[in-house]
């Protein structure tokens, strides 16, 4: 492909390119560009939210350019404050090492391992003596570092920030020294500490890395970014008809975010089906589509079948969805209403689901619901909040 044609299909889905000027000049040198990507490994699994960034770095590795996964395993010890409201707590180093190994293992689902470099950024942080921490610091100042909202607001709010915190971005920022980064891939929430690794490359004399950043991406509730402790979550290693019954069971307004971000749809197609098509067709279309990516064609359509089988065959309502709730999330055989009902989108938080429990407007196979506490869940049951109704099922 000719750099304005990398340019333009790279541009699909993302939030922010610093800038498309300088990408496509560095595109234009004609030589595989260093793209890099920093994880502090502070959990193991990997859901279709941070896929994004994931598949963005398989368009650059397809097109020919070198994909850089730095391990944060250093970092991880100081624990990123972005999105924080008070410090992190500090990784042993058996859980940063059985955590990279998870992800190691999950990223060949969505890059080429053979063409993507590992690195650690130990290799070169633990090596610096103080004298090199001290220079790095006196390459920004104080105010520029509570630029950044999270220390603002804990600053604001006098919610103790630790020392070690404010070096996490001029670490992060030091690792596309050491890479010599072309490029830094992250979200959105990334931006502050993207920045810093091209304002450090300038002072160390090196073309400043592009910044490209891709969407936080909500969960299946459609509100909040997709999160593991939020219950929201997709992840890429869950069983076919486990995904395909998530992706089936998010609002109809977030579908072509779905498509735009998690499939190589074409987006003209979908913005034509998605006017004249029944939202549920439009759903098992995104559901297969997701599927397949990560499980082939024909898990894809085993899933869609089981969907059919289950819930279009079963002679519920159009409108009901299926609630997929994993093992993790029982307790003693049970699931606390209030967590069930948020994480179904009946209730918009625990405080709304109690008081819709409180007004009896909470049924379970047609039984009323009394107790917020702890319900035991079979499988297939139908919940119902006033006329919305969803079936459970275990995974």
């Amino acid at each position: 492909m000719s750099p304005e044609e990398q340019l333009k299909q790279l541009k699909r889905g993302a939030a922010e390119i610093i800038s498309e000027e300088d990408l496509l000049e560095r595109l234009k040198l004609g030589r595989p560009l260093r793209v890099k990507l920093g994880l502090d490994p502070t959990a193991p699994h990997i859901h279709l939210g941070f896929a994004v960034v994931l598949r963005k770095l398989r368009q650059f590795q397809d097109l020919g350019h070198q994909i850089v996964l730095l391990i944060g395993d250093f970092t991880a010890r100081v624990g990123d404050p972005t999105g924080r409201s008070e410090t992190r707590k500090v990784l042993t180093p058996e859980e940063i090492a059985s955590n990279a190994e998870t992800y190691r293992e999950q990223f060949a689902r969505i890059l080429d391992p053979r063409k993507t470099e590992v690195r650690f950024n130990s290799e070169w942080l633990m090596k610096m003596n103080f004298a090199d921490v001290v220079g790095l610091t006196s390459l920004t100042t104080v105010a520029r570092i509570l630029e950044r909202d999270d220390f603002e607001k804990r600053h604001k709010e006098g919610v103790p920030i630790g020392l070690h915190e404010f070096l996490y971005p001029l670490m992060q920022g030091y690792d596309s020294v050491a890479l010599e980064a072309d490029v830094e891939m992250g979200g959105t929430d990334q931006k502050f500490n993207n920045l810093m690794g091209r304002s450090l490359q300038k002072d160390f004399n090196q073309p400043p890395q592009i910044v490209f950043l891709m969407p936080i991406l909500e969960g299946t509730d459609g509100v909040q970014k997709m999160s593991k402790s939020l219950g929201n979550y997709i992840g890429i290693t869950e069983s076919p008809t486990e995904m395909f019954g998530k992706v089936m069971s998010i609002p109809d307004e977030v579908m072509r975010r779905y498509f735009e971000l998690c499939t190589d749809v074409d987006l003209e197609e979908v913005d034509r089906r998605l006017a004249s098509d029944h939202p549920r067709d439009n759903k098992r279309w995104l559901g297969r589509e997701i599927v397949t990516i990560y499980h082939g064609e024909a898990a894809a359509a085993t899933a869609d079948e089981e969907f059919v089988r289950v819930f279009s065959k079963g002679g519920l309502p159009d409108e009901v969805v299926p609630v997929v709730i994993s093992g993790d999330m029982l307790e003693n055989g049970g699931i606390a209403l209030v967590k069930l009902l948020t994480l179904a989108n009946l209730a918009s938080s625990n405080k709304d689901a109690k008081r819709k429990v409180a007004q009896g407007a909470v049924s379970l196979d047609g039984e009323k619901l009394t107790d917020p506490g702890l319900i035991n869940v079979a499988g297939g049951e139908i919940l119902k909040v006033g006329r919305h109704h969803v079936c459970l099922q275990l995974n």
